[in-house]
C-alpha cells in the first residue's frame, strides 16, 4: 500500500490504540526502519543514510503526547531546543545567537504564551505545555510537522483549542502536518485527508467526507466501539 502526504495538507492518522499510528509517525521521521517499503521525501529522495536523515529531521517538527519538555527550564529555553539541529554539537554548548532568541519569541507569541516566556515549563497547564511543544516545532522552520496523539491527555475543550491552533499555524505557513488521533470528531473537523489504520494496515485513505459507518467499522472493529471511545474521551462523531 502506498500512502502519499501532499504538501501543505493536514492529514490525520485515525485508529484505536495499537493500530500502528505512532509506528508510522516514527517511520516518517526515520526513528524506526520500515520492515518493508520505503519512505520517500520531496527534495531528499529515499530516507536512508545519515546525511539524508539529518536534512529531513532538521525540517521536521515533532509534537508529542506528553509534551517532552524540560520542566525546570523556561518556556524560552524549551523552545530554543528546536534550533539545535541547525548548529554543530560544539556550538550548542554555547549561548545561541540573539537572532535565534528572536525566532523563539516570535513562535511563543504565535501560540499565545509570550507573557510566559520566562516561566518554568512545569508551572504551566497541560494545554499551555502542549502549545510550548508546538512553538518548539515551529521554531525549526519546518516543512513537515508530525504530531503523535497531541491532545490525548487534554480535556475536550482544551484539546479542540490546541488542535485548532496547530491547524491554523500549519495552514497559514503551508506546513504539511501528519497528526495521529483516535477522536472521530476532531478528525472530521480538522482533517483534509484521513488515513485509517488497524493492526498496522491501512484500511482507509481518503477525505473525511468519505468516512462513513462502513469505513469506521473497518478502522475500529465496530461502530459501537468507536462510539464507546468517543464517550470516554468526551468527543462524539
Amino acid at each position: 500500500t502506498t500512502v502519499a502526504f501532499e504538501r501543505g495538507q493536514f492529514t490525520v492518522l485515525l485508529g484505536a490504540s495499537g493500530a500502528g499510528k505512532s509506528t508510522l509517525l516514527r517511520a516518517l521521521n526515520g526513528l524506526v526502519k520500515p520492515t518493508a517499503g520505503r519512505v520517500i521525501v520531496e527534495g531528499i529522495g529515499e530516507l536512508r543514510g545519515s546525511r539524508a536523515m539529518r536534512a529531513h529531521r532538521r525540517r521536521t517538527g515533532m509534537v508529542f503526547q506528553q509534551h517532552q519538555l524540560i520542566g525546570r527550564a523556561t518556556v524560552l529555553s524549551n523552545v530554543l531546543t528546536g534550533r539545535l539541529g541547525y548548529h554543530s554539537g560544539l556550538r550548542t554548548l554555547l549561548p545561541l545567537p540573539a537572532t535565534e532568541k528572536c525566532l523563539a519569541l516570535e513562535a511563543i507569541e504565535r501560540v499565545g504564551l509570550i507573557d510566559y516566556s520566562l516561566r518554568r515549563a512545569d508551572q504551566l497547564s497541560g494545554g499551555q505545555q502542549q502549545r510550548v511543544g508546538i512553538a518548539r516545532a515551529l521554531v525549526q522552520e519546518p516543512t513537515l510537522i508530525l504530531a503523535d496523539e497531541p491532545v490525548a491527555s487534554l480535556d475536550p475543550t482544551t484539546a479542540d483549542r490546541v488542535l485548532g491552533l496547530l491547524y491554523t499555524i500549519c495552514k497559514t505557513d503551508g506546513i504539511t502536518a501528519v497528526v495521529s488521533l483516535h477522536q472521530l470528531e476532531f478528525a472530521r473537523r480538522y482533517a483534509e485527508h484521513i488515513v485509517g489504520l488497524t493492526r498496522g494496515s491501512v484500511v482507509f485513505d481518503g477525505p473525511p467526507t468519505k468516512l462513513g459507518p462502513t469505513e469506521i467499522n473497518r478502522i475500529y472493529g465496530t461502530v459501537a466501539r468507536a462510539e464507546t471511545m468517543a464517550r470516554k474521551t468526551g468527543t462524539y462523531a
